[in-house]
C-alpha cells in the first residue's frame, strides 16, 4: 500500500505545483492594463458590468443610482448581438457614417447631440426620433429639441439596413453606434457597445421640455440634471467635453454677452478678448433660447444632408481643428474663462468639477478613458430589451 500513499502524495503535490505556477485567469484579467478605447474584440465580455469591473479605476457609480430594471436591461444587452441575424449591420453603419462625413464632417456633432437627447429622456430608446402624430406630440418637436439634426442620416442606414436584414436591427442600435463612429471621425475615443436594444413605441415631448440640462444653468442645476440620471461630478464633466465639436449658436449665450442675469452687463466669469471675439459674431438682434447645433460644413455631397447646417452665427468648438485633439481645447477654455455656454464655464465654479476640468485639460488620455467610459453608461442608459418595445420597420413611426 506504500506505493498508494506515495502516489497520492505525488498528485497532491503536483495540484499545488500547478496552482502555484499558473494563477487564475480572472485574476490575470483583473490586474493586466488595458487601453480602453482600442481593445481588440476577442476581450470583450457580453457582460458590460463585469467588463467595466475588470478595468483598473472603474466607476464606483456605474450603474448606481438607477433601478433595477435599468441594471437588468443594461446587462442584458450582448456583444455582437446580431452576429447571426444581421452581422452586416455595423458594418452598414460604420460605412455609412464615414461615407457621409467625409463629404460633411457636422454629421459628428449632430449624432452626438442626438443620442445624448434621445438618452437622458427615458433612456436610449430611439423615442426622439418618432415623429408627433394626432394622438402623441414628439421629443423632436420641443424648445430643447428644435434644432437638432441627424434624422436624415438615421433614416439612410436604417434603410440600407432594412434592405439586407428587415425588422431586426433597432433605430436605438444604430443611433448608438452610428453616434460612436462619428465621433471616431471626429478624433474622439473608440468604445465598445453592446446591442440588443428595442425601440419606444412612444415619444415623450413634455419629459424633454422640461429635464433636459440647460445651457444656462448654474452649476448646482447641472449636477442634480445629471446626477438624476446617476452621473457623479467626474462623469459630468468629461461628458460635458462633447462640447469640443461642432457649433454653439449665437441665441445660446447671447444673454452672457450683454444682459447677464438682467444686469445689462455681461458675464463677469468671461475672459474680456473672448468676450469682444464673441460680440463680434453675434448680434444683439439674436434672441435667446437654449438651443445647440452641429458645425457646418462646405463640402458638397450628391447626398442631400442639407439639413446639418445651419446658417445661424456661432462660435466653432473645434475651431482650431481636429488636430488640437478631442477635449483637449475645451478644458483650455474653461480654465482661460473662455467657455462658451454659461452651464460649461460654471464647472469652474465647484472645487470638485473644477479639480477635473484642470486634470482633463493637463491629461488628455485620462479625458479620453474617463469619456469613452461615461459614453458607454449613457449609451446603457434605461435600455428597452426583448420582450419590451419593439423593432420599428421606419425610424420616424411606431410599429
Amino acid at each position: 500500500m506504500d506505493w498508494i500513499k506515495k502516489l497520492s502524495l505525488l498528485t497532491v503535490l503536483l495540484c499545488i505545483y500547478i496552482a502555484l505556477t499558473n494563477p487564475n485567469a480572472d485574476t490575470m484579467r483583473k490586474n493586466s492594463p488595458s487601453v480602453l478605447w482600442f481593445p481588440p474584440p476577442s476581450r470583450f465580455t457580453r457582460n458590460l458590468s463585469s467588463r467595466l469591473m475588470s478595468w483598473p479605476q472603474p466607476y464606483d457609480g456605474y450603474l448606481n443610482g438607477v433601478d433595477s430594471a435599468t441594471r437588468d436591461s443594461a446587462e442584458s444587452l450582448e456583444y455582437d448581438y446580431y452576429r447571426e441575424s444581421c452581422p452586416q449591420a455595423e458594418k452598414i453603419i460604420r460605412e455609412t457614417v464615414r461615407q457621409i462625413y467625409g463629404v460633411h464632417s457636422g454629421v459628428a456633432p449632430a449624432l452626438l447631440r442626438l443620442v445624448f437627447h434621445d438618452c437622458f429622456i427615458k433612456g436610449c430608446d430611439a423615442s426622439v426620433l418618432l415623429d408627433s402624430t394626432e394622438v402623441m406630440n414628439a421629443e423632436k418637436d420641443t424648445p430643447p429639441n428644435e434644432t437638432l439634426k441627424g434624422f436624415d442620416v438615421i433614416d439612410v442606414i436604417k434603410a440600407e439596413i432594412e434592405e439586407v436584414c428587415p425588422s431586426v436591427v433597432s433605430c436605438a442600435d444604430i443611433l448608438v453606434l452610428a453616434a460612436r463612429e462619428g465621433l471616431l471621425m471626429a478624433g474622439g475615443p473608440f468604445y465598445p457597445l453592446s446591442t440588443g436594444r428595442r425601440d419606444s413605441t412612444h415619444s415623450y415631448a413634455d419629459l424633454a421640455t422640461y429635464q433636459l440640462p440647460s445651457p444656462y444653468g448654474d452649476l448646482s442645476d447641472t449636477i442634480a440634471s445629471f446626477g438624476s440620471r446617476g452621473f457623479d461630478e467626474r462623469e459630468i464633466v468629461n461628458l460635458l467635453g462633447a462640447h469640443s465639436i461642432g457649433v454653439i449658436h449665437c441665441k445660446s449665450f447671447q444673454s452672457r454677452l450683454y444682459n447677464f442675469s438682467g444686469t445689462n452687463e455681461p458675464d463677469p466669469s468671461l475672459d474680456v478678448g473672448f468676450l469682444d471675439l464673441m460680440r463680434s459674431k453675434c448680434s444683439k438682434s439674436v434672441s435667446a433660447s437654449p438651443s445647440l447645433s452641429p458645425a457646418p460644413s462646405s463640402s458638397q455631397s450628391s447626398f442631400d444632408f442639407s439639413s446639418l447646417t445651419s446658417e445661424e452665427p456661432g462660435e466653432v468648438m473645434n475651431y482650431e481643428g481636429p488636430s488640437s485633439g478631442f477635449g483637449t481645447l475645451y478644458y483650455h477654455r474653461l480654465l482661460q474663462g473662455k467657455g462658451v455656454l454659461y452651464a460649461d464655464q460654471q464647472l469652474m465654479v465647484g472645487e470638485e468639477t473644477g479639480s477635473w476640468v484642470r486634470a482633463y485639460a493637463s491629461d488628455v488620455s485620462l479625458f479620453r478613458r474617463d469619456f469613452a467610459e461615461t459614453m458607454m453608461k449613457l449609451s446603457n442608459l434605461q435600455v428597452l430589451t426583448a420582450p419590451n418595445g419593439q423593432v420599428r420597420h421606419s425610424c420616424s413611426k411606431a410599429a
